[in-house]
């Protein structure tokens, strides 16, 4: 097993290295754990976050071993850049891939485990929350500001970013699931909209977001929003025809 270690926690390491070899018997799950794995350990005064992520297929084994970098790595190295970029994201600690002859099988993305008061989902379900507006106005500038470094966070959905509420009605924004990113020197209009699709289907939302990024952004209310529905609903429909095809093809079965 390859392991490379923030330098903070290489007073760890041989903790940190006994979790992850007896992943399986030790820790506490945390989520389903239906495709990737994640368990909570004790490091001291702290929790831990180490995720093991599905082997991947023959083709993608080779993949990883030759031509691109591991969801663990990527995590990895992605979390320090946004930490670099003055971006919430938890503590990166390691990461840690297992190689064989046919390439890559286990992986491990280890880092602090945050604690949260909620996630963008709450916000999605729950219309009522308390200080919803204030909070969704400030989860846009977040994104705004994301978007003004150049990071296009590809998996920009309800679940992957926590948030933390601080005093005077301020809240702080963590991104998690970070193995899809892009990093441009800018990012244009088309593809800043584009970057909302996956959020919310909810129109009072949208609204709520296009104002607040239309004043950031120096462009007309109408023009945002109209673009931010435009690609939301083209990734509804692809999202719904995807989950009717898996439907047919298991009624077929």
């Amino acid at each position: 097993m390859k392991y490379i270690f923030n330098p903070s926690f290489q007073s760890s390491e041989k903790r940190i290295k006994t979790c992850v070899t007896n992943f399986d018997s030790e820790g506490k799950l945390f989520g389903d754990g239906q495709r990737n794995k994640i368990k909570l350990y004790d490091l001291g005064d702290k929790t831990i976050n180490i995720k093991s992520f599905k082997i991947p297929n023959l083709i993608n084994q080779v993949a990883y071993k030759y031509f691109r970098k591991s969801k663990a790595r990527r995590s990895f190295e992605y979390a320090n850049r946004l930490i670099e970029n003055g971006i919430g994201t938890p503590q990166p600690i390691a990461y840690a891939e297992n190689f064989k002859f046919s390439g890559l099988e286990e992986s491990f993305y280890i880092s602090e485990h945050l604690l949260s008061d909620l996630t963008f989902r709450e916000l999605v379900l729950h219309p009522e929350y308390p200080d919803h507006e204030n909070i969704l106005r400030q989860f846009t500038k977040f994104t705004f500001d994301l978007h003004e470094k150049g990071i296009e966070f590809l998996d920009h959905s309800p679940g992957n970013t926590l948030i933390k509420k601080r005093s005077g009605n301020q809240y702080e924004f963590f991104l998690v699931d970070l193995n899809r990113m892009n990093f441009h020197g800018a990012m244009d209009f088309e593809m800043r909209m584009k970057n909302f699709n996956r959020l919310t289907p909810k129109t009072e939302m949208l609204a709520v977001m296009s104002d607040a990024y239309a004043k950031l952004y120096h462009k007309k209310y109408d023009v945002v929003f109209a673009k931010m529905c435009f690609y939301t609903n083209d990734f509804q429909t692809q999202f719904h025809k995807k989950i009717a095809r898996k439907k047919k093809l298991l009624f077929w079965r």
